[in-house]
């Protein structure tokens, strides 16, 4: 079965883009069809794996406000198994023009159901805030995989996530559920990562992942490229940790 993963946190630069699409990356490389929707308007999901937002007729402002099809806004990257719903500027007034509609939290979901049976995971790269994109993602969404940077407010917001996820489970997603949590821009010699790794832990024992992706230059040059890590430097330790979180969400999967 199609597992629908939005990755979300309301807190700016946690790695959650970064999450989003080398966690894609890694998921294709082991012959597993994957579909990631740029669901931000700033649309660095869509650039970060090499694709030219000027170029696009269409995009996922169409998808959620005009009803277009998501075949017809997909796009295939170079790298085998691995498609993107790509986002531009025009879905920053998404936000508006979707509170007029009915049902308008449904909006992601009727158009995934549409498609989701094409790929084994959809990755949802939510925008930094809770809004009605990101209550569409949810909504959408099988469950919700939480970025963290290891820094001193890593917490904060998590709770206020973690409290939108029951509402949502309430009112229109009975079944969705907290994927995992994963510490991101660690520095495992440092104080600070390790005692913020250790609050984490001692709040949520049940949800972090082993797996947790090192503070690495290369990672940051990669969006540049346009590539995923895996295929800007295969051999780094951010390469290696995508790698591994990989695996275990596929293991969550099963």
């Amino acid at each position: 079965m199609t597992q629908i993963i939005a990755i979300a946190n309301q807190k700016g630069g946690v790695g959650k883009t970064t999450t989003s699409i080398n966690l894609a990356a890694c998921l294709a490389n082991t012959r597993t069809r994957v579909l990631l929707v740029d669901l931000d308007s700033q649309g660095n999901a869509t650039s970060g794996l090499g694709i030219d937002k000027n170029s696009l007729e269409k995009d996922m402002y169409d998808v959620l406000i005009h009803g277009t099809h998501m075949d017809k806004v997909v796009v295939e990257t170079k790298w085998r198994n691995l498609s993107v719903a790509p986002a531009t500027m025009n879905l920053a007034g998404a936000e508006i023009e979707l509170i007029e509609k009915k049902n308008r939290a449904l909006s992601l979901k009727k158009q995934l159901d549409k498609v989701k049976e094409s790929y084994d995971f959809v990755l949802i790269d939510c925008p930094p805030s809770l809004s009605l994109l990101t209550i569409n993602a949810l909504t959408a969404a099988d469950s919700v995989l939480i970025p963290i940077q290891c820094e001193f407010y890593a917490l904060e917001g998590v709770s206020q996530l973690i409290q939108t996820v029951d509402r949502i489970r309430e009112t229109s997603n009975p079944n969705l559920f907290v994927e995992g949590i994963v510490m991101t821009m660690a520095d495992t010699r440092t104080n600070l990562s390790n005692d913020v790794v250790a609050a984490v832990h001692q709040h949520f024992p049940d949800l972090l992942y082993k797996t947790m992706i090192p503070r690495s230059v290369r990672l940051g040059e990669a969006p540049s490229y346009g590539e995923p890590i895996i295929a800007y430097d295969p051999k780094c330790k951010a390469s290696d940790a995508y790698r591994a979180l990989s695996r275990e969400v596929k293991r969550r999967a099963k």
